[in-house]
């Protein structure tokens, strides 16, 4: 039973409220948290799944939570998150059978406090590769090395872990467009993922991988313009300036984490409990009434919600001004919908290319589809509105059994597999499973072309969640988008998901917004709880965050 009265409330135990929780925690505040699962972790979630003594995370899968300053500020490798990280990041295997491996340029020598030192026979061995089919390609990937080190970084981790700018004031990666030696210039700002695929590189290997890998990140497609946000952040993974990072046990690992870390700062948690809406008085929060009727009181409430789940269901009885509510009734969620799960397996792939390029296959981020810029950016994304699915499949693969051995029992294995799809309301309940099942299959058809002992019988099971599913368990990601909003520029920064809620702030006095569906965006570990109670903690003189690392 929860008491009557806190000093704070957080509304939804996802990865974000989590964090809240224990910011608030520190800070002095007796704090509780409401989340209507059974669970907590929001999208930070593992399962027991494909088949029995199998893990598979069930929304987010590549974390680096390490980098998070909440990751040192709790302690959280003492609470039992650990990463391992792999030497290698990305890669693809083409459908001609040539291949790209990327190697971490930037090398973890410390797990416990994710320490990384340049690795210079990273740099060159990536180098190697991308001068098989590119010497123009391999020559400019050491000059975007050099600025991402010397630029890109730097301004990306401070334009993660900062509240956006107001407009006319540049946020960090908007100060280096005026920068001629930072190598991005005001037209990267307005190009569309094609063009800067283009713009950055000249081969069919590299602009194919650029324009596939943006979705899994940003879940933008060819002909959305990307932002400086999302390009640094597709560059380093493409390239593989970054490390890649495995979390043991799964996602999973950072939820219980963060939750063991609030419970010895007197958190209380109350999974199962639906918050219902917010006590609102004279224009303040005032505490949440809970589902079953309960008041309980707060001179604070955080909602890790998106904004209209907050606006029309927790706020419904504050009057909101027209435009404000207008705005946040055509927040557009049209981006970010997969075909995603496991597949488990009783030996790894054995791929063909292997033979050309030796280690092709054991990178923790692996497509394969074809060689086809042009039918990417002209068809791809078509294909998946019509259809559910592209005909030419462009799969990512994530094979983290590998080095993650609780993932799977014995010397069994198990592979993520991804590719894109359409909005949750483009197909009905029933036409999802048949789509479900026909990726499925032809996901596997296509497999074997490039790994032979990939047949039916190295399958145990599969799991494959499609929009439809995402959308009924995550109700915060509207058409069954991961990214809770789509993340292109305009709703990016300052003006995400809407210019009126871009500063965590709500017209309700003291009450607050946290989740991803404002800056910096989905995925887990990126800055929207850190950067609200930031903003929160000026507001009413609680003690500030330890600052990123």
């Amino acid at each position: 039973m929860p008491d009557s009265n806190y000093d704070a409330i957080v509304i939804g135990g996802g990865h974000h409220g989590t964090i809240m929780a224990c910011y608030l925690a520190k800070a002095g505040m007796k704090t509780a948290v409401f989340e209507k699962h059974p669970n907590f972790g929001g999208g930070a979630i593992s399962e027991e799944a494909p088949a029995p003594g199998f893990r598979q995370n069930s929304c987010a899968h590549f974390t680096r939570f390490y980098s998070h300053p909440s990751y040192k500020e709790f302690n959280l490798r003492d609470e039992g998150l650990r990463y391992i990280f792999p030497d290698e990041n990305e890669g693809m295997i083409y459908y001609d059978n040539t291949s790209f491996i990327g190697y971490s340029a930037y090398r973890v020598v410390d797990p416990e406090t994710g320490r990384q030192e340049y690795a210079d026979d990273n740099v060159k061995k990536t180098y190697e590769q991308i001068l098989r089919f590119s010497k123009r390609d391999a020559e400019m990937y050491l000059v975007y090395l050099d600025k991402y080190t010397r630029y890109w970084k730097p301004a990306f981790h401070r334009h993660r872990f900062t509240a956006p700018t107001p407009w006319g004031t540049p946020d960090p990666l908007e100060e280096l467009v005026t920068n001629p030696d930072s190598g991005l210039e005001p037209v990267h700002q307005f190009m569309t993922v094609q063009q800067l695929a283009y713009d950055f590189f000249e081969s069919a290997e590299l602009r194919t991988l650029f324009m596939r890998a943006v979705p899994t990140s940003g879940g933008c497609f060819a002909d959305d313009v990307l932002g400086l946000q999302g390009l640094v952040h597709c560059i380093a993974l493409v390239l593989s300036f970054e490390p890649a990072s495995i979390a043991v046990g799964g996602t999973q690992a950072i939820t219980d984490a963060l939750v063991s870390a609030g419970k010895k700062m007197g958190t209380h948690y109350f999974p199962g409990q639906e918050v219902d809406r917010v006590m609102v008085e004279g224009g303040e929060a005032k505490g949440v009434i809970l589902g079953d009727g309960s008041p309980v009181k707060a001179r604070l409430v955080v909602s890790d919600l998106g904004v209209p789940q907050t606006v029309f269901r927790m706020l419904r009885d504050h009057k909101f001004d027209d435009k404000t509510a207008h705005r946040v009734r055509n927040i557009h969620y049209d981006r970010a919908q997969i075909l995603w799960g496991n597949v488990a397996m009783h030996e790894l792939p054995k791929y063909t290319a292997e033979a050309d390029n030796p280690g092709v296959g054991n990178q923790p981020r692996l497509y394969w589809g074809p060689k086809d810029p042009d039918y990417y950016a002209s068809k791809y994304q078509h294909e998946i509105f019509m259809l559910g699915f592209p005909q030419q499949l462009f799969v990512l693969t994530a094979p983290d059994s590998i080095w993650d051995r609780t993932r799977a029992p014995g010397d069994k294995h198990t592979v993520l597999i991804e590719d894109f799809s359409a909005p949750s309301r483009f197909f009905s309940a029933r036409e999802w499973t048949r789509i479900r099942d026909d990726f499925v299959d032809q996901a596997l058809q296509q497999w074997q072309k490039l790994a032979p002992n990939m047949t039916r019988d190295n399958v145990i099971a599969t799991r494959i969640y499609t929009p439809y599913d995402v959308e009924v368990s995550h109700p915060d990601m509207l058409q069954g988008g991961w990214a809770e909003g789509s993340m292109f520029a305009s709703q990016l920064t300052r003006f995400r998901p809407t210019p009126e809620f871009s500063g965590y702030r709500t017209p309700v006095k003291n009450m607050y917004i946290c989740s991803s569906n404002l800056h910096s965006a989905g995925g887990i570990g990126r800055g929207s709880s850190y950067n609200c109670y930031k903003t929160l903690a000026k507001d009413l003189g609680l003690r500030a965050p330890e600052g990123p690392a």
